[in-house]
């Protein structure tokens, strides 16, 4: 492993004090606070200082939410492993879905900001192209527990549906349910008081559907998806920023 220089590292640790600064300014105020004349202010150097490390404010949003991915995708990497059992698997993604868009709600904001076609188009190819490589890392871990179900005979895709046809609509479902949950403030009045647990029905009735076994009943889905939740909290204590 090479050892950065000394240059190297006070880039480095410029750029995450840049990151630590408009973190809370886009999270508490938005996107249209957010910018280079403020963060060389709050930082007392020189605006071009900071277009040394960033070309514009769009360019340092994405270096946020990619901070916010890789800790989703370390997530992952720990759920995938919570069980040899390929449905469990899953159920301890859900329960990392569940973990990181509650429990660390402020990198799920982040990350939601890539969504705005006005700062994706005005961001470089490089950065998008890391925003990708993350998706892509993620989708490789759920879409290969999909794969060694079919290997072990739990599963069997019809319709020459892909494993990652198929966690596209388990994202659908988890992505969608979640920004509701967090941005609707009607949810309640509407009839879904807890919407935690409709997602997690949909999920299991999802996957019946499907015919992956073990098929298990309900109470056993929520039972799994506590123990992995519980797991998965004492993991990442240390980087759940709502508790």
């Amino acid at each position: 492993m090479v050892t950065p220089s000394r240059k190297q590292r006070e880039i480095q640790e410029r750029e995450a004090q840049i990151l630590k600064l408009a973190r809370p300014i886009l999270l508490r105020e938005g996107y249209q606070p957010l910018s280079m004349d403020r963060l060389a202010t709050l930082m007392e150097y020189a605006k071009g200082t900071l277009y040394n490390h960033f070309p514009n404010k769009e360019e340092i949003v994405l270096a946020l939410a990619i901070e916010s991915m890789e800790l989703r995708l370390k997530m992952f990497e720990a759920a995938s492993i919570a069980s040899r059992v390929p449905r469990e698997r899953l159920l301890a993604i859900g329960a990392a879905c569940e973990l990181y868009t509650q429990s660390c709600a402020d990198h799920f904001a982040i990350e939601d900001w890539i969504r705005n076609s006005t700062i994706w188009n005005k961001s470089s190819t490089a950065r998008q192209d890391l925003i990708r490589q993350c998706e892509g890392r993620c989708m490789s871990i759920v879409s290969g527990i999909v794969r060694d179900a079919v290997a072990h005979g739990d599963l069997k895709l019809e319709n020459d549906l892909t494993a990652e046809e198929m966690i596209f609509g388990f994202w659908a479902i988890n992505y969608g349910s979640q920004v509701l949950a967090a941005t609707s403030p009607s949810l309640v009045s509407l009839g879904v008081p807890n919407a935690p647990r409709a997602i997690r029905h949909h999920c299991f009735t999802l996957l019946n559907g499907f015919g992956w076994q073990p098929m298990g009943d309900f109470a056993d889905h929520i039972k799994a998806m506590d123990r992995f939740g519980d797991l998965l909290r004492k993991q990442f204590a240390d980087q759940l920023t709502n508790r």
